[in-house]
């Protein structure tokens, strides 16, 4: 995506501007997809395999003069190239999200921008499952393009010793008769892409939104691209197969995100397609010919587009997500899809002129290898600064305000009929905006040995301090909407001296015996039911109903009724939480933008939940070791959902609970807990 595009043999650093042409190719259906078509065009793998086809030629070229290797020049050479643009882009993009994303958004934005500047963004886009075909673009991280720098970065660092790894074996295989480099890197390569490219197809089949960020899964487009520097220069093709395969390839390149549903399926065997299209694209080009593919892609639009295709990828992603969030879209029209484009180009042209083409003229930092660390050094910083200016300051706000949180922010207690306000007109909502999106909370401990936990749950259990004791343990089972209840449940539980034990899996509803249509969560409700069934706990926490996104098409949790007849017969008191309200929009970042009184951030209740609570007629039905539960009044005071109550967000997103205002929900909870028999 960055190297120069020069030809890969023994010929050394020929310019190639077919190589611009190509890069111009795939930075501009890579810009077009993500801006109006919401679909992979296979642009990047393209990047991916020509940036190794390049590195790999200039290790060659650099063998064949004799020249050694110095791995730490060689990184610094590469960093100080890669990171000018880079850091300039990231803050850029954390100073305009500041100014244009909603606060909520900050603290992901910091964390991703640091990981992109230091090549690890796609390990965080894969820790936090990220849905790389997400529809909404408004709502993806200005960062999130980063993954594929991220591996590439990666690469260029372990390449280079493999490299040095297999120069240093060439001369030691065959019984003591030197084999030829580009044999050795040849069969090192192939090895490579076959061990790389078998994970990739199964990790592919097994876990997609993985396998698209994963370094393994990766690793054999590269590997294509050094197979490709070592044989280009012996293909020999004729000017028509060379025509037909240069044009054919480039035509296939332009096609692949239209032909292809590649959702779901890539980077797996189907990623094929735009790499080997763009190999026949560069072994047609090596032939030349008056009608051949290379006449276009060195064509003068396209070279000038090529030069300028690195800024462009860097700045595309972040104008496209801010502008989305800034005008409330989650999707680009034709006018505002433009626009961003201007400005993308706008961006890159200057970023490539005024900070990337100096830097990379400028000498001093290839002298010594201490100027090269000042270099990446100043490079680094010019992003870090911007990204500790900002958490600086949310530190000290937060800090500030929780030093009043006690006066300032009574959240549910404020509802109380004796409350008497105290708070300052001007405190802060809690948890701040920025840190809202980490307010979970999580039970302190790993669970003990006596639980007898079999495999499949031992690494999901957690558990609070309370001593065992089973007559007086509380399992809370199902997904992320019983665990944003544990910062008000666990407070009850120390009051009262009793063990809590979460058995849950996000994105995962208990309703074991009905099929979710997740094989994964199906295998871990049953395991939970079996552990219940043959380790009777005192008691199990659910919820009970599951609401409708800004509907009142609220409905019992399927297999209630069953779920509760089999914990019952054991013996097991089960009380289920009835759910809180769901809304298609993001209720924090509403209260945010237009404040906690605006209608917007308001809904009716009768809006958002079922009129009566489904689980109240069948706590009729169900009197032996049930209990029912409803939170609703504190969250929906009045018949009136709010985002913000006694100065906390309520909610943290469009349908979780903040920890925060949970935790002040804790007084009324036991209450309620106590007058239904339940401790």
């Amino acid at each position: 995506m960055v190297a120069e595009g020069h030809r890969a043999g023994s010929r050394g650093r020929v310019f190639r501007p077919e190589i611009q042409g190509l890069r111009a190719v795939g930075v501009a259906l890579v810009v077009l997809y993500h801006v109006w078509l919401g679909r992979v065009s296979g642009g990047v793998d393209v990047f991916l395999m020509v940036s190794a086809f390049l590195m790999t030629g200039q290790f060659v070229a650099r063998h064949r003069r004799g020249e050694p290797t110095h791995l730490l020049r060689h990184w610094l050479h590469v960093f100080r190239r890669l990171l000018p643009a880079a850091a300039v882009t990231i803050a850029g993009t954390v100073i305009a999200a500041v100014v244009f994303l909603p606060a909520t958004r900050w603290s992901a934005v910091l964390e991703e921008g640091f990981a992109s500047l230091t090549y690890a963004e796609n390990w965080v886009l894969q820790r936090d499952a990220v849905d790389y075909y997400a529809q909404d673009h408004a709502l993806a991280s200005p960062f999130q393009h980063f993954w594929s720098l991220s591996i590439q970065g990666q690469i260029f660092i372990l390449f280079p010793l493999l490299f040095v790894a297999f120069g240093a074996l060439a001369p030691r295989l065959r019984r003591g008769r030197p084999l030829a480099y580009q044999k050795v890197l040849a069969s090192g390569f192939a090895a490579v892409f076959a061990v790389s490219f078998a994970f990739s197809v199964w990790y592919t089949a097994v876990d997609q939104e993985q396998a698209y960020f994963s370094l393994p899964a990766r690793v054999w487009e590269f590997a294509l691209g050094s197979l490709l520097a070592l044989v280009v220069d012996r293909v020999r093709l004729g000017r028509r197969t060379a025509f037909v395969l240069g044009w054919g390839g480039l035509a296939a390149i332009v096609a692949c995100g239209l032909v292809l549903d590649v959702e779901g399926v890539f980077p797996g065997a189907v990623a094929l397609w735009p790499t080997l299209a763009a190999a026949a694209v560069i072994l047609a080009a090596q032939q030349g010919g008056r009608f051949g593919v290379h006449r276009l892609l060195a064509s003068k639009p396209l070279r000038r587009l090529g030069d300028i295709s690195y800024g462009l990828y860097l700045w595309h992603w972040p104008v496209l997500v801010i502008a989305l969030t800034w005008r409330e879209r989650d999707r680009a029209g034709w006018l505002l899809g433009g626009a961003a484009i201007l400005i993308a180009l706008v961006l890159a042209y200057l970023t490539t002129r005024f900070v990337d083409a100096p830097w990379r003229a400028w000498r001093w930092p290839e002298l010594r290898v201490r100027n090269g660390f000042a270099g990446v050094a100043a490079c680094i910083a010019v992003a870090l600064v911007p990204i500790a200016a900002v958490q600086g300051t949310v530190t000290t706000t937060a800090g500030q305000a929780e030093a009043r949180a006690a006066v300032d922010n009574p959240g549910a207690e404020a509802l109380d009929p004796g409350y008497t306000d105290q708070a300052s007109p001007t405190a802060s909502l809690l948890p701040l905006a920025q840190n809202l999106p980490n307010d979970w909370y999580s039970l302190p401990k790993a669970c003990s040995s006596d639980l007898k936990l079999p495999t499949p749950l031992a690494g999901s259990c957690a558990m609070n301090a309370i001593a065992a004791n089973e007559a007086k343990t509380i399992v809370v089972v199902g997904d992320s909407h019983a665990e944003q209840w544990m910062a008000a449940l666990e407070p009850v539980a120390e009051e009262h001296g009793l063990r809590v034990v979460s058995l849950l899996k996000g994105g995962c509803v208990y309703i074991p015996g009905v099929a979710s249509g997740n094989a994964d969560c199906d295998s871990f409700n049953a395991s939970v039911a079996a552990y219940l069934a043959a380790n009777p706990s005192g008691s199990v926490f659910m919820v009970g109903t599951v609401a409708a996104a800004s509907s009142s098409a609220e409905t019992l949790t399927p297999g209630l009724d069953a779920t509760v007849a089999a914990l019952t017969a054991k013996g097991t008191s089960v009380v289920a939480i009835r759910d809180n309200p769901r809304f298609t929009f993001n209720m924090a970042d509403c209260v945010v933008r237009n404040g906690a009184d605006a209608a917007e951030c308001t809904p009716a209740q009768s809006s958002v939940l079922a009129s009566e609570d489904p689980l109240a007629a069948f706590a009729a039905a169900h009197t032996d070791r049930f209990a029912q539960i409803d939170m609703t009044d504190l969250i929906c005071p009045a018949g009136v959902c709010r985002g913000a109550i006694g100065n906390m967000f309520v909610f943290l997103d469009n349908n979780h609970l903040s920890r925060t205002y949970a935790a002040s929900m804790s007084t009324a909870l036991g209450e309620r807990l106590t007058a239904a028999g339940f401790i």
